[in-house]
Formats: structure tokens, C-alpha cells, sequence
């Protein structure tokens, strides 16, 4: 659901990169007491993985495809806090490198991807495994389940409000809360086989763990997480050098919707379109898999650079706070 340029007003845009710079500021003022170099390690290789799981395209319907969000996956492993900021990693590295996503658009696909994905994935999710007999994994696909339909209702009402071309609202929200909600079930069975295979690797070292407790966790609270950085590392090339060969071409479930309605034309061309990497390498004759291994490194990379910068800073102001 990477929404282009265009789509939204001026007005609309910048009002929702206030609002996703805002939630996104939170997010680490609220992660920042539980980051350590285990957490920053567990986060980067999350990133990393959702990136390149973003990458294999499925199909849902007749001519329509689509991808995983990966908020409450992030959620699910990490907590909200650092769930949104390794999404908000994840749609920076498409946007501005890859060309997915558009530049003005950037702050709405936070917003919905990022906080509304992976803040609605989490309540699910958490609700669910508070319950009697409550388990991560399923709990952690129900709040995926839901999180996909959740951030295209959110999409509905920004287009509604601040859309660039007239479109009813009614089929708008038909159209995009249907194929949205298959798009969730896509989105559901991948979230919860991988948080099954890292709670069967590492019992606690998911967030989804502590979903149970008075209140949100805001990382996973175990020791070294060796084994699950090693399934996300092998999972993330996995799925960037091989799969991605094998994503469904269709258009996805905004795509498809703004085709049927006629509001396609309105998005303008990516001002970096033009880049190596664009298209994940289409654009300049690379390889899709070494485009993928790129971004994940990358994702990655930048994910551990900008969470041990927190950390360092939180260090440093308990040392102040002592002295």
C-alpha cells in the first residue's frame, strides 16, 4: 500500500507527515529506555527482514496482488515503540533508494504502515494473547489480520478528506477494505509462521512474549538473540535473492482500487525514478536479487546506526541525571 505522489493534496500530505514525524518522535522517546546492544541487533535484522519480505508481491485476486505491511510483524517481535520506527526505516529506504513510495507521500505511508499498521497490529495482538490460553504466534496473525483493512480505512478517510480527485467514498471503501482484507490474510499466515519459527528458536525473545503484561513492552527482554537474528538474516536473503524472482507482477491492492475507480492518472512519477536501484533494479538493469541484498543491508545498517545513537544518548543522559 505504498501510496505515490499526488494522491493526496499538498495540504493533506504535509498535515500527514506532521502527524507520522510526531508519532515516529514518540515512538523512540518511548523505545529509547529499553535499547541495548541486544535490542539494537534484534531490531536491525528485523528491519532488514521486512524489507525484503515487502519485496515478494502475492496474489490475492483476479489481476491484484499483495504485500506484507510488516507493522505487526514488527510489532510482534520487537514491541510498538520499535516496531514503528524499524517500518518507518524499512518505507525511507524504498522511497528515497528504490523508488516505492512516494517522496511528499512519504510521511502518509508512515502514518499508515508504519504507526496505523503496527499500533492496531499490537492492541490486537495484545488482547489476543492476554486471553485464557492465549499464544503468541496466533495472536501475532490476528493482529496482522486485522492491521491490513485497518491502515486502508485510514487511507479511505485521508483520500476522502484530502484526495486530488473526486472519487465516491462508498466504492472507495468497498473496494479498498475488500481487497485489503484479503491482502490480511496474506499478511496474517506470514506473521505468524515467522514469530512461531523465532519463539520456536528463542522461547521470549519476541515482544509478543510479554503482550500479556499491565503494559506494552517496548523490545524483547531475553538474553543474546543469536538464534532469531539468524533465522531473520537467513529469512531476509532468502526472500531478496531467490523469491523475489517469483513476486506476482499484478498491480497491488491500491493500485488495483485506482485503477477501477479512475484516480490512477493523478499520481505523478517518482522524482527519483531515474535512480540505479529504482524499481528494485529495474530501472537499471540490475539483478532483482542484488537490489534486494541492498536494500536489506541497508535497512539494516541504518536501523543499528540510528538505535545505538539513541541508545548512546539515553546513556548519557542517565550519567548527567546521576551526577
Amino acid at each position: 500500500m505504498h501510496v505515490p505522489d499526488h494522491f493526496l493534496t499538498d495540504t493533506a500530505s504535509i498535515t500527514t507527515g506532521v502527524a507520522a514525524a510526531a508519532a515516529v518522535g514518540y515512538a523512540a522517546y518511548r523505545a529509547r529506555p529499553a535499547l541495548t546492544r541486544d535490542t539494537v541487533v534484534m531490531a536491525a535484522a528485523t528491519t532488514g527482514f521486512v524489507f525484503a519480505v515487502q519485496m515478494l508481491n502475492y496474489p490475492v485476486a483476479s489481476g491484484t496482488s499483495g504485500h506484507l505491511m510488516g507493522g505487526a510483524l514488527a510489532a510482534a517481535l520487537l514491541g510498538p515503540w520499535l516496531g514503528i520506527l524499524s517500518v518507518t526505516v524499512v518505507l525511507g529506504v524504498q522511497s528515497l533508494v528504490f523508488a516505492d513510495g512516494g517522496i511528499t507521500a512519504l510521511g502518509t505511508n508512515v502514518l499508515l504502515m508504519a504507526v496505523v499498521g503496527t499500533l492496531v497490529g499490537w492492541a490486537v495482538m495484545r488482547g489476543a494473547r492476554a486471553l485464557p490460553r492465549g499464544r503468541g504466534a496466533p495472536a501475532a496473525a490476528l493482529g496482522a489480520l486485522v492491521s491490513v483493512p485497518a491502515a486502508a480505512a485510514v487511507f479511505v478517510g485521508l483520500f476522502a478528506l484530502g484526495g486530488t480527485v473526486g472519487v465516491p467514498v462508498a466504492e472507495l471503501t468497498t473496494q479498498m477494505l475488500a481487497v485489503h482484507a484479503l491482502i490480511g490474510i496474506g499478511e496474517a499466515a506470514i506473521t505468524g509462521a515467522v514469530v512461531a519459527v523465532v519463539l520456536a528458536v528463542a522461547p521470549g525473545a519476541a515482544a509478543i512474549d510479554e503482550a500479556g503484561a499491565a503494559g506494552p513492552v517496548a523490545a524483547p527482554v531475553t538474553g543474546r538473540p543469536r538464534g532469531p537474528v539468524a533465522v531473520l538474516g537467513a529469512g531476509a536473503v532468502l526472500a531478496a535473492v531467490v523469491l523475489s524472482s517469483f513476486a506476482a507482477a499484478s498491480p497491488d491492492g491500491l493500485e488495483a482500487t485506482a485503477s477501477a475507480l479512475g484516480f490512477a492518472g493523478a499520481a505523478r512519477d517518482h522524482a527519483l525514478a531515474g535512480l540505479p536501484l529504482a524499481d528494485y533494479g529495474a530501472a537499471g538493469g540490475v539483478f532483482v536479487g542484488v537490489a534486494g541484498l541492498v536494500g536489506v543491508a541497508l535497512c539494516a545498517a541504518l536501523a543499528a546506526v540510528a538505535l545505538a545513537g539513541l541508545a548512546r544518548r539515553q546513556d548519557r543522559e542517565r550519567v548527567t541525571a546521576r551526577a
